[in-house]
Protein backbone atom coordinates (compact mmCIF):
# COMPACT_ATOMS: atom_id res chain seq x y z
CA UNK A 1 0.00 0.00 0.00
CA UNK A 2 2.84 2.38 0.88
CA UNK A 3 4.53 1.58 -2.43
CA UNK A 4 1.31 2.35 -4.27
CA UNK A 5 0.93 5.69 -2.46
CA UNK A 6 4.54 6.58 -3.28
CA UNK A 7 4.02 5.83 -6.96
CA UNK A 8 0.86 7.93 -6.99
CA UNK A 9 2.66 10.82 -5.29
CA UNK A 10 5.50 10.77 -7.79
CA UNK A 11 3.03 10.62 -10.67
CA UNK A 12 1.06 13.56 -9.24
CA UNK A 13 4.13 15.72 -8.77
CA UNK A 14 5.44 14.89 -12.25
CA UNK A 15 2.08 15.56 -13.89
CA UNK A 16 1.79 18.95 -12.17
CA UNK A 17 5.29 20.04 -13.12
CA UNK A 18 5.10 22.84 -15.69
CA UNK A 19 7.13 22.82 -18.85
CA UNK A 20 9.63 25.71 -18.99
CA UNK A 21 8.28 28.63 -20.98
CA UNK A 22 10.05 29.96 -24.03
CA UNK A 23 12.15 33.00 -23.19
CA UNK A 24 12.15 35.23 -26.24
CA UNK A 25 15.53 36.14 -27.67
CA UNK A 26 16.47 38.45 -30.48
CA UNK A 27 19.87 37.88 -32.02
CA UNK A 28 21.36 41.15 -33.21
CA UNK A 29 24.75 40.06 -34.49
CA UNK A 30 26.89 37.08 -35.40
CA UNK A 31 30.61 36.64 -34.82
CA UNK A 32 32.38 34.69 -37.55
CA UNK A 33 35.56 32.67 -37.06
CA UNK A 34 36.86 31.05 -40.24
CA UNK A 35 38.35 27.59 -39.69
CA UNK A 36 38.98 26.64 -43.33
CA UNK A 37 39.76 28.98 -46.20
CA UNK A 38 40.39 27.74 -49.74
CA UNK A 39 39.17 29.73 -52.72
CA UNK A 40 39.07 26.62 -54.92
CA UNK A 41 36.41 24.90 -52.79
CA UNK A 42 32.61 25.15 -52.91
CA UNK A 43 31.38 23.60 -49.67
CA UNK A 44 27.69 22.70 -49.45
CA UNK A 45 27.79 19.59 -47.25
CA UNK A 46 28.69 19.63 -43.55
CA UNK A 47 27.69 17.45 -40.61
CA UNK A 48 28.33 17.78 -36.88
CA UNK A 49 29.45 14.44 -35.48
CA UNK A 50 28.37 12.97 -32.15
CA UNK A 51 31.56 14.25 -30.53
CA UNK A 52 30.91 17.83 -31.67
CA UNK A 53 33.53 17.82 -34.40
CA UNK A 54 32.68 18.79 -37.98
CA UNK A 55 32.91 16.61 -41.08
CA UNK A 56 32.57 18.06 -44.56
CA UNK A 57 32.93 17.28 -48.26
CA UNK A 58 33.19 19.51 -51.30
CA UNK A 59 34.30 19.71 -54.92
CA UNK A 60 37.80 18.81 -56.14
CA UNK A 61 37.43 15.34 -54.57
CA UNK A 62 37.87 17.03 -51.19
CA UNK A 63 36.64 16.03 -47.75
CA UNK A 64 37.86 16.52 -44.23
CA UNK A 65 37.38 16.90 -40.50
CA UNK A 66 37.64 19.87 -38.16
CA UNK A 67 38.42 19.12 -34.49
CA UNK A 68 36.71 21.96 -32.69
CA UNK A 69 38.29 21.73 -29.22
CA UNK A 70 41.82 21.45 -30.62
CA UNK A 71 41.17 23.87 -33.50
CA UNK A 72 42.76 21.37 -35.88
CA UNK A 73 41.81 20.79 -39.51
CA UNK A 74 42.47 17.71 -41.61
CA UNK A 75 41.79 17.75 -45.36
CA UNK A 76 42.03 14.83 -47.78
CA UNK A 77 41.00 13.85 -51.29
CA UNK A 78 39.01 10.86 -52.49
CA UNK A 79 40.25 9.40 -55.76
CA UNK A 80 38.19 7.16 -58.02
CA UNK A 81 38.99 6.36 -61.67
CA UNK A 82 40.62 9.78 -62.17
CA UNK A 83 37.21 11.44 -61.84
CA UNK A 84 36.72 15.04 -60.75
CA UNK A 85 34.29 14.34 -57.90
CA UNK A 86 31.97 16.94 -56.44
CA UNK A 87 30.37 16.03 -53.10
CA UNK A 88 27.22 17.87 -51.98
CA UNK A 89 25.80 15.35 -49.51
CA UNK A 90 27.25 14.02 -46.28
CA UNK A 91 25.85 12.26 -43.22
CA UNK A 92 27.11 10.36 -40.20
CA UNK A 93 26.11 7.69 -37.72
CA UNK A 94 27.77 7.04 -34.38
CA UNK A 95 30.11 4.67 -36.24
CA UNK A 96 30.67 6.02 -39.74
CA UNK A 97 30.85 9.02 -42.06
CA UNK A 98 29.27 8.99 -45.53
CA UNK A 99 29.66 11.25 -48.56
CA UNK A 100 27.76 11.17 -51.85
CA UNK A 101 28.69 12.77 -55.16
CA UNK A 102 26.51 14.58 -57.66
CA UNK A 103 26.15 13.76 -61.37
CA UNK A 104 27.06 10.62 -63.33
CA UNK A 105 28.28 8.28 -61.95
CA UNK A 106 26.81 8.68 -58.45
CA UNK A 107 29.38 7.51 -55.89
CA UNK A 108 28.58 6.89 -52.21
CA UNK A 109 31.52 6.37 -49.88
CA UNK A 110 31.61 5.09 -46.30
CA UNK A 111 34.44 5.09 -43.77
CA UNK A 112 36.40 1.87 -43.85
CA UNK A 113 39.45 0.41 -42.20
CA UNK A 114 42.67 2.38 -41.65
CA UNK A 115 40.91 5.75 -42.22
CA UNK A 116 40.10 4.91 -45.85
CA UNK A 117 36.78 5.58 -47.56
CA UNK A 118 35.11 2.60 -49.23
CA UNK A 119 32.72 2.78 -52.18
CA UNK A 120 29.41 1.21 -51.07
CA UNK A 121 27.07 2.34 -53.88
CA UNK A 122 27.51 3.33 -57.52
CA UNK A 123 24.83 4.31 -60.01
CA UNK A 124 25.42 5.00 -63.68
CA UNK A 125 22.69 6.86 -65.58
CA UNK A 126 22.75 9.89 -67.86
CA UNK A 127 20.27 11.68 -65.57
CA UNK A 128 21.55 10.52 -62.19
CA UNK A 129 22.06 13.39 -59.71
CA UNK A 130 21.83 12.87 -55.96
CA UNK A 131 21.09 15.88 -53.77
CA UNK A 132 20.87 14.93 -50.07
CA UNK A 133 21.74 12.22 -47.55
CA UNK A 134 20.48 11.54 -44.01
CA UNK A 135 20.10 8.77 -41.42
CA UNK A 136 17.20 7.74 -39.20
CA UNK A 137 19.50 5.78 -36.90
CA UNK A 138 22.81 3.89 -36.98
CA UNK A 139 21.41 1.22 -39.30
CA UNK A 140 18.93 2.98 -41.57
CA UNK A 141 19.61 5.85 -43.95
CA UNK A 142 18.29 7.51 -47.08
CA UNK A 143 19.59 9.49 -50.04
CA UNK A 144 17.42 11.32 -52.56
CA UNK A 145 18.09 12.56 -56.06
CA UNK A 146 16.56 13.84 -59.28
CA UNK A 147 14.17 11.88 -61.46
CA UNK A 148 15.80 9.31 -63.71
CA UNK A 149 12.71 7.35 -64.80
CA UNK A 150 9.22 8.35 -63.60
CA UNK A 151 9.99 9.07 -59.94
CA UNK A 152 12.59 10.70 -57.73
CA UNK A 153 15.69 8.63 -57.09
CA UNK A 154 15.58 7.29 -53.53
CA UNK A 155 18.08 4.79 -52.14
CA UNK A 156 17.88 3.27 -48.66
CA UNK A 157 20.18 1.26 -46.42
CA UNK A 158 19.04 -1.00 -43.57
CA UNK A 159 22.44 -2.41 -42.62
CA UNK A 160 24.43 0.57 -41.45
CA UNK A 161 25.31 1.82 -44.92
CA UNK A 162 27.08 -1.29 -46.17
CA UNK A 163 24.51 -1.86 -48.93
CA UNK A 164 21.95 0.47 -50.56
CA UNK A 165 18.84 -0.37 -52.57
CA UNK A 166 16.96 1.92 -54.93
CA UNK A 167 13.18 2.12 -54.44
CA UNK A 168 11.21 1.12 -57.52
CA UNK A 169 8.98 3.77 -59.09
CA UNK A 170 5.83 1.73 -58.49
CA UNK A 171 6.42 2.33 -54.76
CA UNK A 172 6.83 6.11 -55.08
CA UNK A 173 4.70 9.06 -56.20
CA UNK A 174 5.09 9.81 -59.89
CA UNK A 175 7.34 12.77 -60.61
CA UNK A 176 6.24 15.97 -62.26
CA UNK A 177 8.13 17.13 -65.34
CA UNK A 178 11.88 17.28 -64.58
CA UNK A 179 11.22 17.13 -60.84
CA UNK A 180 14.27 16.83 -58.65
CA UNK A 181 15.86 18.55 -55.70
CA UNK A 182 18.34 21.39 -55.34
CA UNK A 183 21.77 20.18 -54.22
CA UNK A 184 22.37 23.51 -52.51
CA UNK A 185 22.90 22.68 -48.82
CA UNK A 186 22.15 18.98 -48.14
CA UNK A 187 18.86 19.99 -46.50
CA UNK A 188 16.28 18.53 -48.88
CA UNK A 189 15.55 15.80 -46.30
CA UNK A 190 14.09 16.38 -42.82
CA UNK A 191 13.77 13.55 -40.30
CA UNK A 192 11.95 13.37 -36.95
CA UNK A 193 11.83 9.87 -35.50
CA UNK A 194 10.50 7.55 -38.21
CA UNK A 195 8.96 10.43 -40.18
CA UNK A 196 10.66 11.79 -43.29
CA UNK A 197 10.00 14.81 -45.49
CA UNK A 198 11.66 15.36 -48.90
CA UNK A 199 11.44 18.78 -50.57
CA UNK A 200 11.51 19.06 -54.37
CA UNK A 201 12.10 21.55 -57.15
CA UNK A 202 8.40 21.28 -58.03
CA UNK A 203 7.48 22.69 -54.63
CA UNK A 204 6.16 19.35 -53.45
CA UNK A 205 6.78 17.38 -50.26
CA UNK A 206 7.23 13.61 -50.38
CA UNK A 207 6.35 12.22 -46.96
CA UNK A 208 6.96 8.87 -45.30
CA UNK A 209 5.87 8.01 -41.76
CA UNK A 210 7.66 4.64 -41.69
CA UNK A 211 11.30 5.29 -42.63
CA UNK A 212 10.76 5.09 -46.36
CA UNK A 213 8.56 1.99 -46.55
CA UNK A 214 5.55 3.91 -47.91
CA UNK A 215 5.19 7.38 -49.41
CA UNK A 216 2.63 10.06 -50.13
CA UNK A 217 2.94 13.55 -51.59
CA UNK A 218 1.74 17.01 -50.51
CA UNK A 219 1.57 20.15 -52.67
CA UNK A 220 2.71 23.53 -51.36
CA UNK A 221 2.18 27.19 -52.37
CA UNK A 222 5.90 28.05 -52.73
CA UNK A 223 7.04 29.76 -55.94
CA UNK A 224 7.88 27.10 -58.51
CA UNK A 225 7.11 28.32 -62.02
CA UNK A 226 10.71 28.28 -63.26
CA UNK A 227 13.40 25.62 -63.21
CA UNK A 228 15.41 27.76 -60.78
CA UNK A 229 12.48 28.12 -58.36
CA UNK A 230 11.14 25.73 -55.72
CA UNK A 231 12.04 24.49 -52.25
CA UNK A 232 15.76 24.65 -51.57
CA UNK A 233 15.74 23.69 -47.89
CA UNK A 234 13.42 22.15 -45.31
CA UNK A 235 13.65 21.57 -41.56
CA UNK A 236 11.30 20.24 -38.87
CA UNK A 237 11.48 21.14 -35.19
CA UNK A 238 9.18 18.27 -34.21
CA UNK A 239 6.67 15.98 -35.89
CA UNK A 240 4.23 18.86 -36.52
CA UNK A 241 6.19 22.09 -36.95
CA UNK A 242 8.28 22.58 -40.05
CA UNK A 243 9.67 25.34 -42.23
CA UNK A 244 10.82 25.52 -45.84
CA UNK A 245 12.60 28.20 -47.82
CA UNK A 246 13.68 28.72 -51.40
CA UNK A 247 12.99 31.14 -54.18
CA UNK A 248 15.13 31.76 -57.24
CA UNK A 249 18.91 31.92 -56.93
CA UNK A 250 19.09 33.90 -60.18
CA UNK A 251 16.90 36.59 -58.55
CA UNK A 252 18.05 36.46 -54.93
CA UNK A 253 16.21 39.65 -53.89
CA UNK A 254 12.80 38.24 -54.86
CA UNK A 255 10.97 37.57 -51.59
CA UNK A 256 7.38 36.71 -52.51
CA UNK A 257 6.12 33.16 -51.91
CA UNK A 258 9.55 31.79 -50.99
CA UNK A 259 9.02 31.07 -47.26
CA UNK A 260 6.42 28.78 -45.72
CA UNK A 261 5.62 26.82 -42.57
CA UNK A 262 3.47 23.92 -41.47
CA UNK A 263 1.94 23.04 -38.11
CA UNK A 264 0.32 19.75 -39.14
CA UNK A 265 3.29 17.66 -40.14
CA UNK A 266 3.59 18.94 -43.70
CA UNK A 267 0.06 18.21 -44.90
CA UNK A 268 -0.69 21.91 -45.39
CA UNK A 269 1.65 24.90 -45.71
CA UNK A 270 1.21 28.63 -45.10
CA UNK A 271 3.24 31.31 -46.88
CA UNK A 272 4.84 33.78 -44.46
CA UNK A 273 6.77 37.07 -44.65
CA UNK A 274 5.43 37.76 -48.14
CA UNK A 275 7.30 40.57 -49.81
CA UNK A 276 9.71 40.85 -46.87
CA UNK A 277 13.26 39.70 -46.26
CA UNK A 278 14.81 37.30 -46.71
CA UNK A 279 14.76 36.61 -50.42
CA UNK A 280 16.37 33.48 -51.82
CA UNK A 281 18.18 31.40 -49.21
CA UNK A 282 19.73 27.95 -49.69
CA UNK A 283 19.41 26.65 -46.12
CA UNK A 284 17.10 27.09 -43.13
CA UNK A 285 17.49 25.48 -39.70
CA UNK A 286 15.60 25.64 -36.42
CA UNK A 287 17.69 26.83 -33.50
CA UNK A 288 17.92 24.02 -30.90
CA UNK A 289 15.85 24.34 -27.71
CA UNK A 290 13.84 27.24 -29.10
CA UNK A 291 10.37 25.61 -28.90
CA UNK A 292 10.10 25.90 -32.67
CA UNK A 293 10.22 29.70 -32.49
CA UNK A 294 13.73 30.49 -33.72
CA UNK A 295 15.04 29.98 -37.24
CA UNK A 296 18.21 30.93 -39.07
CA UNK A 297 18.39 31.10 -42.86
CA UNK A 298 21.61 31.43 -44.85
CA UNK A 299 22.49 32.03 -48.47
CA UNK A 300 25.10 33.76 -50.56
CA UNK A 301 23.36 37.07 -49.75
CA UNK A 302 23.70 36.72 -45.99
CA UNK A 303 22.24 35.41 -42.73
CA UNK A 304 18.76 36.11 -41.32
CA UNK A 305 17.06 35.31 -38.01
CA UNK A 306 13.44 34.87 -36.91
CA UNK A 307 12.10 34.37 -33.37
CA UNK A 308 8.43 33.97 -34.32
CA UNK A 309 8.58 30.87 -36.53
CA UNK A 310 9.22 32.83 -39.68
CA UNK A 311 6.56 35.52 -39.43
CA UNK A 312 9.17 38.27 -39.29
CA UNK A 313 12.92 38.25 -39.94
CA UNK A 314 16.00 40.28 -39.01
CA UNK A 315 18.98 40.51 -41.37
CA UNK A 316 22.13 39.89 -39.33
CA UNK A 317 24.93 40.12 -41.89
CA UNK A 318 25.72 40.17 -45.60
CA UNK A 319 28.35 37.46 -45.05
CA UNK A 320 27.34 34.66 -47.39
CA UNK A 321 27.15 30.91 -46.76
CA UNK A 322 25.45 27.95 -48.44
CA UNK A 323 24.64 25.76 -45.44
CA UNK A 324 24.54 25.81 -41.62
CA UNK A 325 24.30 23.33 -38.70
CA UNK A 326 23.89 24.20 -35.02
CA UNK A 327 26.11 22.92 -32.20
CA UNK A 328 23.83 24.44 -29.56
CA UNK A 329 21.35 27.29 -29.25
CA UNK A 330 23.88 30.02 -30.03
CA UNK A 331 26.76 28.36 -31.89
CA UNK A 332 26.84 26.88 -35.38
CA UNK A 333 29.10 25.88 -38.23
CA UNK A 334 28.45 27.27 -41.70
CA UNK A 335 30.08 26.62 -45.06
CA UNK A 336 30.08 28.34 -48.40
CA UNK A 337 32.28 29.48 -51.22
CA UNK A 338 35.88 28.96 -50.17
CA UNK A 339 35.35 28.61 -46.45
CA UNK A 340 33.96 26.93 -43.36
CA UNK A 341 33.29 29.16 -40.35
CA UNK A 342 32.19 28.86 -36.76
CA UNK A 343 29.37 31.28 -35.91
CA UNK A 344 28.44 32.74 -32.54
CA UNK A 345 25.02 34.40 -32.40
CA UNK A 346 24.59 37.14 -29.80
CA UNK A 347 21.75 39.37 -28.61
Amino acid sequence: MRYFLLVMLVFFVASCKKEPAYKERSFSSVKIKTVLQDSTLSIRAIDILDDGNLAFAANNNTFGLYYDAEDKLFVSQQQHDSLDIHFRSVASTSNDFFMLSIANPALLFKTGKQNAMNLVYKEVHEKVFYDALAFWNDNEGIAIGDTTDECLSIIITRDGGNTWKKIACDQLPKSENNEGAFAASNTNIAIVGDKTWVATTAGRILYSEDKGATWQVFNTPIVKEKDTEGIYSIDFYDANNGFAIGGDYTKPEANVSNKMRTVDGGKTWELVAKGAEPGYRSCVQYVPNSFGKELVAVGFKGIDFSNDNGTTWKHLTDEGFYTIRFLNDSTAFAAGQGRISKLLFTE
